[in-house]
C-alpha cells in the first residue's frame, strides 16, 4: 500500500466517523478550517457523493481520474460562494440526493459518458454540495478557511474513493474488482434513495 493510499483510507475512515466528529456542533466564534474541513463528512449525502466521484473517476480512468475530483471542487467552491453570499438555488437538497442516486448509478452501469458531459455532471451536482456548505457557515466564521477546509476535505474524500477503487481493482482477479465497484455504485444509489425514503 503506497503512500498516498493510506492517506486516502486514513480520510475515508476519519470520514466513517461524523457522529464523533460533532461536525455540526461548533459555535459561530469556532467556525473556520475544522469546522470546514468536518462539514463534508457530517452528512451522508455529501460522504456518498463525494466517494463516489472519486469511485467514478478511477472506473472510468484516463483523464477522468484528475478531471472528474478537479471538476467537483472546482465547482462546489463557486457554489459555496453563492451560499455564502445568500443567493437562493432552488432544490438544493433534491440536487444532492439526486446527486448521489445519479453518481451510484452511473457506477452500477460503468457510464462511459464523454469526458466532458461527465465533467460537467459531476461539476453541476457539485454547485449544489458547494451551496449546502456555504449557506450553513455561520455568520461568524472565517469564510476563506471554512472555504480550505471544505475543499480540502473534499479532495480527501475523492482522493479514498480512487484509492479503494484503485485498491479493489489491483487486488483482485478476473473481474472480481471491476463487478465489485459496480456493486458499489449500487450501493450508494440506494443509499440515496434510502436518504429519500427517510427525508
Amino acid at each position: 500500500m503506497n503512500r498516498f493510499t493510506r492517506a486516502s483510507a486514513a480520510a475515508l475512515a476519519l470520514s466513517a466517523l461524523p457522529a464523533v466528529a460533532h461536525a455540526h456542533t461548533f459555535g459561530a466564534h469556532d467556525a473556520g478550517f475544522v469546522h470546514g474541513f468536518l462539514h463534508p463528512v457530517g452528512g451522508l449525502d455529501h460522504l456518498l457523493a463525494m466517494v463516489a466521484v472519486g469511485l467514478w473517476a478511477a472506473q472510468r480512468g484516463g483523464k477522468a481520474l484528475w478531471a472528474l475530483p478537479v471538476a467537483f471542487v472546482t465547482a462546489m467552491i463557486g457554489g459555496g460562494v453563492l451560499g455564502m453570499a445568500g443567493i437562493d438555488l432552488p432544490g438544493v437538497e433534491l440536487g444532492i440526493v439526486g446527486s448521489v442516486i445519479a453518481l451510484g448509478a452511473l457506477i452500477a452501469l460503468r457510464s462511459r459518458l464523454p469526458l466532458a458531459v461527465s465533467v460537467a455532471a459531476v461539476a453541476a451536482f457539485a454547485v449544489f454540495h458547494g451551496h449546502a456548505h456555504g449557506a450553513e457557515m455561520p455568520d461568524a466564521a472565517q469564510p476563506l478557511l471554512y472555504g480550505l477546509g471544505f475543499a480540502l476535505a473534499t479532495a480527501l474524500l475523492h482522493g479514498a474513493g480512487v484509492a479503494a477503487a484503485l485498491s479493489v481493482r489491483r487486488l483482485t482477479r478476473d473481474g472480481v474488482g471491476a463487478v465489485a465497484l459496480r456493486g458499489a455504485g449500487a450501493l450508494i444509489g440506494l443509499g440515496g434513495v434510502a436518504l429519500v425514503a427517510l427525508g
